[in-house]
């Protein structure tokens, strides 16, 4: 049974809280408690699998104790529950929330948003994968350009220029976040030539993932004994699979957040590849010795694969909880539950239409999708949608 902590001031929006949702009682252990503080000590009397706390609370607000909570709780899901004109506490929250859900919030999404942040927490935090990542001692630090970057975007009184001028610091990351600003990912009206244009329209919180992505693909080299193709090809593939989310119809206010996840999506394969290649080579040969998917050889011989790896590596530098989401799931995502076509869902597609253009670019014959995802597609609801997707596909090559 999961344990879920609610945190508010008021008493009655606790009520109203426990009122609404009696009807988990059987699947979750409920506590309320009415400060910051109490929060803390409930924590320390036993741990919880996610904190649902109000912003506005007089003391400690809810922003300074989902600080506390990701640092003396990191597997904690941490989700923020405030107004939508809080506009100063929702960018503070932003940096220490998985979730950020707006009141008045339904029984429904709430619990939906509970349910779906503890199943990722579970996933990104099994020991697996830290056995995994513990091995490879220290990760690669981001650069002190992307640092004061996240500093900057966190901060309220940021302004567009100042923005433009950290990422101006990196040549290497200026050019890419010009070339991701005027790809078919975003469909701009005009094209973009300044670093401030593309932080004007495409808005502050947009332009630092994408200079994590180009972080992401600095930091993991592949190994010097692998072919240099492999970081090329994981690139291309990142690259096509985000130009296919984009054109898929996801829910829009997910649309910048998508591209981002498609083109990190494979993130965990590069860094097998850079900091393990050893049993990155020995999945390759399992998978076609075995005629099976990378990602299913890597959990026979894992115990997991590079989509959680990514997803647990990418939550440690930050990037948003939804993409984290989207990576970790995009082999298998009836792993959560769907309101609708999410993230997670374009990225999947986008993922597997991707790998079906490059199978039959190169020539080879078997690149039809295999039943396994054909029996995904119809559980998710959307295989009747295929060749739609397919026409979307073909359209983002042109």
């Amino acid at each position: 049974m999961k344990r879920i902590l609610f945190v508010d001031d008021e008493r009655r929006i606790l009520d109203g809280l426990r009122r609404m949702l009696h009807g988990n009682r059987n699947i979750w252990d409920m506590e309320f408690v009415e400060s910051g503080e109490a929060a803390l000590r409930a924590c320390d009397a036993g741990s919880f699998d996610a904190v649902v706390s109000d912003m506005r609370m007089p003391g400690m607000d809810g922003a300074t104790l989902l600080g506390h909570i990701r640092d003396r709780f990191p597997n904690t899901a941490r989700i923020a529950l405030s107004g939508y004109s809080e506009i100063a506490l929702a960018t503070r929250a932003a940096s220490v929330a998985h979730r950020f859900l707006a009141k008045p919030c339904s029984a429904t999404e709430l619990q939906s948003t509970i349910e779906r942040v503890c199943v990722l927490r579970e996933l990104v935090c099994a020991p697996e994968i830290r056995k995994i990542v513990g091995t490879v001692g220290e990760l690669p630090s981001l650069s002190t350009a992307y640092s004061q970057l996240t500093r900057a975007v966190n901060d309220p009184n940021t302004s567009i220029d100042q923005v433009a001028q950290i990422i101006g610091q990196d040549l290497g990351m200026s050019a890419k976040v010009l070339q991701l600003s005027n790809s078919a990912f975003f469909g701009l009206a005009q094209r973009v030539t300044s670093l401030s244009s593309a932080v004007s329209y495409l808005g502050m919180e947009t332009i630092k993932n994408m200079a994590l992505v180009t972080e992401a693909f600095r930091v993991f080299v592949p190994d010097s004994h692998l072919p240099r193709s492999t970081a090329d090809s994981i690139q291309q593939h990142a690259l096509r699979t985000a130009a296919i989310a984009c054109t898929l119809p996801a829910e829009p206010p997910n649309r910048e957040i998508t591209a981002v996840a498609a083109l990190l999506h494979d993130i965990g394969s590069l860094f097998l590849a850079s900091a393990m290649p050893g049993e990155f080579c020995s999945a390759l040969i399992y998978a076609k010795e075995h005629e099976c998917k990378l990602f299913e050889a890597e959990e026979q011989l894992l115990g997991t694969s590079h989509a959680e790896i990514g997803a647990y590596l990418l939550g440690l530098w930050g990037i948003p909880d939804i993409a984290v989401e989207a990576i970790a799931h995009h082999h298998h995502p009836t792993r959560m539950h769907h309101g609708g076509f999410d993230c997670t869902m374009a990225v999947y597609v986008a993922d597997l239409l991707a790998h079906e253009q490059e199978a039959y670019l190169q020539g080879s014959v078997g690149h039809a999708i295999e039943e396994s995802d054909l029996a995904n597609l119809e559980t998710l609801g959307v295989l009747s949608r295929l060749d739609e997707f397919r026409e979307l596909a073909l359209a983002s090559e042109t």
